[in-house]
């Protein structure tokens, strides 16, 4: 089992890479390893690596392969996203995107291939790094598909699993040829939105593992509140739900952003969030590993950020660290080596699908449906349950493959408390 955190630089947050101090960085991923980690994200600015959809920028390709450098230096392996994109409600897409320039980063082939140019060049910038573990595409670039976004990128769910091949394609044989991962990351949009352009048999299926990340401000913890069941097991739910959609039954699903928000969960509970949230993470199988989000606090004078992005490092913006972040390096050191998981329960879930394999009513699947809600309730009754589609749920050779002897069909009905975005008056906003 793997534990690591979405590396956020103590001094300039993502700004950094506008003006590297790489002292600050020395400092901060000794205290990660110091702190017991064995791997870090790193995230590096699109508009700062390719200004202009025909130049790439190589000082900054030098910049991020310093920086993974210096992760390994520290014992640190290093996963790189290429397109940044959208973190913690900011945007950063490059200039020939958008205003007099406006397109699809999805469907418009001459971005594509301009994105495609950008994976290989830091592929060929990491390369030969030790340490060097793999790319994710990008964070949650799903969200510039979705309803909510101020700046909608329209496209197609067949041009989204194009866009999704053609990037991973261009490296592909390289990387598997050295063992490294080619992985794509969204929001939970992907499994809960009805309408939504990315869809789960994507995200479970193409890349070399699948991706989640548990955020329980999306509806989870104002419905059933921060520290109850629903809010403790969504990372374990949506492992759960991406194994669902695999059709290789062995797929790893890696837990690659989880947190305490502190808008929705109280501080004195962040604590025993973390313990309960990741041990129950822990009792899937096929989990890859579990990346913290993050791991130093945003400086309080910077402006514009949801309140509560500025609080959810392990390590505070002068570099203690934190309970959270002591609680986690707990977890890692006494859980690292225990044996995988195994199916333990033979129990799962139908989720409905149609003749493409897509939810025919993902928000069943969302908090408050009622494919959840039957997932919860037999969790916390003390079953370990597992999700299947139906065209699993109907083939006895792929149950059996799956563990699965008994299956529960809910009728499938869509919950009210899912939310796409943080906060809920930003999505009431997009609405008016």
């Amino acid at each position: 089992m793997r534990f690591g955190v979405n590396y956020t630089p103590s001094d300039g947050w993502f700004h950094f890479w506008l003006d590297p101090h790489w002292d600050s960085v020395e400092r901060d991923l000794a205290q990660i390893a110091d702190l017991g980690m064995d791997h870090v994200r790193i995230f590096p600015l699109w508009p700062v690596l390719q200004p202009n959809r025909t130049w790439i920028n190589r000082k900054g390709l030098e910049d991020v392969r310093r920086m993974v450098r210096i992760a390994g230096e520290h014992g640190l392996d290093a996963t790189v996203d290429v397109l940044q994109g959208h973190l913690s409600s900011f945007d950063f897409v490059p200039s020939w995107l958008v205003s007099w320039h406006e397109t699809s980063m999805f469907a418009d082939p001459d971005a594509v291939a301009a994105q495609a140019k950008l994976v290989e060049a830091l592929y060929d910038a990491l390369e030969d790094e030790p340490n060097f573990k793999g790319l994710t595409l990008g964070n949650e670039c799903n969200q510039f598909t979705d309803r909510t976004h101020p700046r909608r990128m329209p496209a197609t769910t067949e041009q989204i699993g194009d866009w999704l091949t053609t990037l991973t394609d261009t490296v592909r044989q390289r990387a598997h040829e050295s063992g490294r991962i080619l992985v794509h990351s969204e929001n939970d949009a992907v499994w809960y939105a009805d309408g939504h352009a990315f869809v789960p048999r994507q995200a479970a299926n193409i890349g070399d593992m699948s991706v989640i990340h548990s955020w329980v401000f999306n509806g989870t913890a104002q419905h059933y509140g921060g520290m109850s069941e629903q809010s403790v097991r969504h990372g374990q739910y949506l492992v759960e739900l991406a194994h669902a959609f695999a059709s290789d039954p062995s797929r790893q699903v890696w837990l690659q952003e989880i947190g305490a928000p502190g808008n929705v969960i109280d501080p004195e509970d962040t604590v025993a969030f973390c313990t309960r949230a990741v041990e129950s993470a822990l009792e899937c199988p096929g989990l890859y590993g579990i990346t913290w989000w993050c791991s130093h606090d945003v400086n309080h004078a910077m402006g514009d950020f949801p309140p509560f992005e500025h609080d959810l490092g392990l390590f505070d913006e002068h570099g203690e660290l934190k309970p959270i972040g002591r609680e986690f390096g707990r977890l890692a050191a006494e859980h690292r080596d225990d044996e995988p998981a195994v199916r333990q329960d033979g129990v799962a879930v139908v989720v409905p699908v149609d003749e493409a394999g897509d939810p025919t009513l993902r928000g069943a699947c969302s908090p408050g449906g009622s494919i959840f809600d039957a997932w919860m309730d037999l969790a916390a009754a003390g079953r370990r349950p597992a999700i299947v589609t139906s065209a699993t749920a109907d083939d006895p050779t792929a149950l059996a493959a799956r563990g699965i002897s008994e299956t529960i069909a809910p009728e499938p009905k869509a919950g009210r408390a899912y939310s796409a975005v943080s906060d809920p008056s930003l999505e009431a906003a997009m609405a008016q």
